[in-house]
């Protein structure tokens, strides 16, 4: 019942309410990303103006409550490929075309690797110091896109660099390794992996795609969970990692639909971060069942979607969180939006007022429920 609906609040992360990490870009970000690639501006000039409305962001975020808070991904372009490719060995590639995602058809670039992998002196580092450097009381997250996802996105370009599966496994998790123990060295006590391959792995179609190319899906994840927890074994206690599990979020349009049930066992049984940001904002998600197969971590779910500015309903929301209750222990559980609200620079579709609104809802409902 509704009205027995209630649970300990927590004052370490992932908090009853949270966020995956990225959002709409400000008029004066744009502006001034134009103003760079039309040279314009110089770098330091972009660092500045990143830097006054990170601080902006960030106050806002302290504003409406939240525990902990991120740069909104502000000086990315993308989720994903800024960071790879600062990684050493890697490469920007422009593709044919851009991929269609119902109807958005996104920016025709990924990546490549050229040499041996290696993770020094990365710009993302930088970032994160300048972030914690204004957070004040609130935890500074960070994300990065997983190991995982590394290997599934450069597997779609090959490269003549590693000649066996393995080598290229193990050099991910060496690049993984010192990345995590540099964002700690520099303060990082949250670290959340953002990861679209397990969004794959969920979807039937993709599925069927991996077998036409003769590799197992089951396989393949079995990998990905040992690569994950291998990335981050030596990880600082008081460290806290999460991976986000999304199906696409580019310009409000997605890629890939299905429940969690192909990769419930064997990600939610055996992988060792210590928490999911899980999105369950439609039917394209499936039902909360898979749920039974997590052990002791923690589990955001993503509820609000970031894919539109219609408001949801608390009462409904509240609903749901009633229905996972049957598979998992409410002090299990968080909630948060279902993605970031801007993954790409260029953003979801809807207004930064329907974004706070959607954040100030998810911060008022789990006040609501986690209040002892």
């Amino acid at each position: 019942m509704i009205e027995k609906l209630i649970g300990k609040k927590r004052e370490a992360p992932p908090f009853r309410y949270d966020i995956v990490g990225s959002f709409l870009r400000t008029d004066e970000i744009k502006t001034a990303r134009i103003q760079f690639e039309k040279g314009e501006i110089n770098c330091q000039q972009l660092t500045t103006i990143e830097n006054i409305e990170i601080k902006k962001l960030v106050e806002k975020e302290k504003e409406i409550g939240l525990k902990s808070v991120t740069d909104g991904e502000f000086r990315r372009s993308w989720w994903h490929l800024d960071f790879f490719l600062g990684i050493k060995g890697t490469e920007k590639i422009i593709l044919n075309q851009g991929k269609n995602l119902n109807g958005s058809r996104i920016k025709a670039e990924s990546f490549r690797i050229m040499d041996k992998i290696k993770f020094q002196n990365h710009p993302m580092v930088e970032h994160f110091k300048y972030l914690k450097s204004i957070t004040g009381e609130c935890v500074p997250k960070f994300t990065i896109p997983s190991p995982a996802l590394f290997h599934f996105v450069e597997s779609h370009n090959e490269n003549n660099v590693y000649k066996t599966k393995d080598e290229l496994l193990s050099d991910i998790i060496e690049v993984y390794k010192l990345a995590i123990r540099a964002f700690y060295d520099a303060g990082c006590r949250y670290l959340q992996l953002d990861d679209t391959a397990w969004g794959s792995l969920c979807s039937e179609r993709h599925r069927e795609h991996l077998k036409n190319k003769r590799i197992d899906p089951n396989e393949l994840a079995r990998d990905y969970v040992m690569l994950i927890n291998e990335s981050i074994a030596d990880h600082p206690k008081d460290m806290v990692i999460t991976l986000h599990i999304c199906r696409g979020n580019f310009h409000s349009s997605w890629f890939g639909s299905g429940g969690y049930e192909p990769i419930a066992e064997i990600l939610f049984s055996n992988c060792k971060v210590d928490g999911f940001f899980l999105e369950y904002d439609n039917e394209r998600s499936g039902d909360f069942a898979p749920l039974k197969y997590i052990k002791d971590q923690y589990v955001v779910l993503g509820l609000v979607t970031t894919k539109h500015g219609g408001l949801e309903s608390k009462e409904r929301l509240k609903v749901r969180i009633a229905e996972v209750c049957q598979y998992i222990d409410i002090n299990q559980l968080c909630i948060s939006p279902q993605c970031g609200f801007a993954s790409t620079e260029e953003g979801n579709i809807l207004t930064e007022e329907e974004q706070w609104g959607k954040i100030k809802l998810v911060v008022e409902t789990a006040n609501e429920i986690w209040v002892e």
